[in-house]
């Protein structure tokens, strides 16, 4: 396999970075001209964590992305080269599945998803919303806690990202941080927040008291001054 391939998981993270900026936007703000709005954020949600795990998995090796391995006589095989043509292979082979991540992320690299009873409920959801068979409620809080509790633990452990940082919403932190306090939804505080501890202060002040006692922790451990 040429080489240069083995940096296919930074455009996959840009790729998950995408799709979890339409996830926070869909879960977090409303428009009432699309029924669908809050379903697609779950797609949308699922598809990023998806992404987010493959890339864990082509970070250690490419080929740990698909279910099963090429032999050296497949037609992905270059026949000039020798070498596995990643290219057909991807048009040809079966990756893993959503189900099947977190154990394969573990085996590869020893970490855990945290919270995965969460995250096999929502893959659940995911799927019901997929086959059109979709809960007749909004769903953006159930998108919310799956953001925060699976994704944004596992980007920040292992690229040290944080979830709050992206968003399609040109305002920034203005309009996503006071949702996620109003749903007493926790979120690892990112150190991009300007105005430090007094902004994080009023973006949370919706929040019960508990809720902002413990954010507010967490933006001091930040390194928020």
């Amino acid at each position: 396999m040429d080489a240069s391939l083995r940096n296919v998981y930074e455009h996959m993270i840009a790729l998950g970075a995408g799709s979890l900026s339409h996830a926070n936007y869909l879960a977090h703000f409303v428009d009432w001209t699309n029924s669908m709005w809050s379903q697609l954020g779950v797609l949308q949600a699922a598809h990023a964590c998806e992404i987010f795990l493959k890339a864990r998995l082509a970070q250690e090796h490419p080929l740990l992305i698909f279910e099963s391995l090429p032999k050296s006589t497949a037609d992905c095989v270059n026949k000039t080269t020798g070498l596995l043509d990643f290219e057909s292979l991807l048009q040809k082979g079966q990756t893993i599945t959503y189900s099947e991540l977190p154990e394969k992320v573990w085996a590869a690299t020893g970490v855990k998803i945290k919270n995965l009873e969460l995250y096999n409920a929502f893959g659940k959801l995911r799927n019901s919303i997929q086959h059109f068979a979709a809960p007749n409620e909004d769903v953006s809080l159930q998108t919310s806690q799956f953001i925060y509790d699976v994704i944004d633990p596992f980007i920040n452990s292992q690229w040290g990202m944080c979830a709050m940082d992206y968003c399609d919403d040109s305002e920034g932190y203005e309009y996503l941080i006071p949702v996620l306090a109003g749903r007493g939804v926790n979120f690892i505080v990112s150190q991009n927040i300007s105005g430090g501890l007094s902004e994080l202060s009023t973006l949370i002040q919706d929040g019960t008291d508990s809720y902002v006692r413990k954010m507010m922790r967490m933006g001091k451990s930040a390194g928020l001054m």
